[in-house]
């Protein structure tokens, strides 16, 4: 019987200890991540930059749509 046949059957090798590795690792706490205000406010500044660039976008694809809707558009 080979590895493939044990496990499907349900039954695991004894030299199946995962469960006992997991609780020998010790978890560090997590570092965490703080930034200058001022690098802060630069990601603030290009999220709203973002913002209105898609604005911008939808508006225009909602004028593109509208004139197709209209019957504007060439054929």
């Amino acid at each position: 019987m080979d590895m493939n046949d044990i496990f499907e059957s349900g039954c695991f090798s004894p030299g199946w200890l995962e469960k006992d590795r997991a609780e020998n690792v010790q978890e560090e706490p997590p570092v965490p991540c703080r930034k200058e205000l001022s690098v802060l406010l630069g990601e603030l500044e290009q999220i709203k930059n973002n913002i209105e660039n898609l604005q911008a976008k939808q508006w225009y694809l909602a004028r593109l749509i509208k004139y197709h809707e209209e019957g504007f558009s060439r054929t």
